[in-house]
């Protein structure tokens, strides 16, 4: 029987227990798939602590990518085969060694693509192109302000604002400097021992920046909205400020959410701003977006100007540690769980 991790409860890390569930059968329209890598997200440890809208009810497993091999299809599948390589969206459900889908969300892989790679690949770099490309529409030239830049979605930031020929603004801890560095970022910003909207005004001579990407909502909302220059374009894409050590902390939660500002429809009118809010796990339905993406994103890889950091691998069996290791800010780009 193929195992899962599930989230049993809330709590630290160590409420992700691994068990045995019956082998999924596909429906008429769906592939099976045996996973062979899964992604982790910080999207994960908001589930796991209970602040993740939509999540499901416990126990369930998380999990929103996987990559691996067809082993079955449904009888109305007519577009993929046993055998075939694939990426797959999952919506919950990919810390697995099987996970059935939408065939319309296993998408077939690069040949020369790792399954390490192709877990890397959907969450962090559709959220970092969705938010620069399709709400952003980056230039060339312009300034773009990435948080926890060693992170997946920051790294995939960082190579699509290579592509598009922009200038980076990072912030992460001293340690991690050389590394971005060496990936294309322009300008590190320590946030431990510096201000960064002081810092970013004092390059920029206070001209400000174009988008500010913000996975920690609250006060720094606040900051990155004052940030912008006209016609400035704040993305707000996580709540991890919310989060304090690796247990539920309903207090520091409430306390982040209260910090967390109420923009003015006539202030950016006035200041020729705009903030875009961007779930992905809402978008599965919209239209036919993400599939759009996904093809854009896989035709970069195909011409060599993207290719999916890996920074850490763990076992299915494993998937606490990776957990522990996030939260320990330990990790450089993507965090993916191996099964065997």
């Amino acid at each position: 029987m193929p195992q899962s991790v599930f989230i049993t409860k809330l709590g630290p890390p160590e409420v992700l227990k691994l068990q045995e569930v019956p082998e999924p059968r596909p429906k008429p329209h769906e592939v099976r798939v045996h996973v062979r890598a899964a992604g982790v997200n910080f999207a994960d440890i908001m589930m796991r602590l209970g602040l993740y809208a939509g999540a499901p009810r416990l126990p369930f497993v998380p999990g929103y990518e996987v990559s691996g091999t067809i082993d079955e299809t449904g009888s109305e599948v007519k577009n993929r085969s046993v055998g075939d390589r694939v990426i797959a969206m999952t919506e919950f459900g990919g810390y697995t060694e099987s996970v059935c889908v939408a065939a319309d969300r296993a998408v077939p892989m690069p040949s020369n693509m790792s399954f390490e790679q192709g877990a890397a690949l959907p969450v962090n770099y559709l959220t970092a192109y969705h938010m620069l490309y399709f709400l952003g529409h980056v230039r060339r030239g312009e300034r773009v302000l990435i948080h926890q830049a060693a992170g997946g979605v920051g790294l995939a930031a960082l190579e699509l604002c290579k592509v598009a020929e922009a200038e980076t603004f990072g912030t992460a801890s001293a340690s991690k400097k050389e590394f971005l560095l060496s990936r294309g970022l322009h300008h590190h910003i320590d946030y431990h021992t510096q201000d960064y909207e002081r810092e970013v005004q004092r390059i920029t001579q206070s001209e400000g920046v174009d988008i500010v990407l913000d996975p920690m909502g609250g006060e720094s909302l606040r900051k990155g909205y004052r940030l912008l220059a006209p016609l400035g374009r704040l993305m707000v894409f996580g709540f991890s400020s919310g989060i304090s050590g690796k247990g539920r902390n309903l207090l520091k939660a409430g306390v982040q959410f209260l910090r967390t500002p109420r923009f003015s429809p006539l202030d950016m009118m006035l200041h020729n701003r705009a903030v875009f809010g961007v779930h992905l796990g809402r978008l599965w339905n919209a239209g036919g977006v993400l599939a759009e993406e996904v093809k854009a994103l896989l035709d970069l890889f195909d011409q060599g100007k993207i290719s999916p950091y890996v920074g850490s691998t763990f076992l299915l069996s494993e998937a606490d540690a990776a957990h522990h290791f996030i939260q320990d800010r330990k990790n450089l780009g993507k965090v993916i769980l191996l099964v065997d």
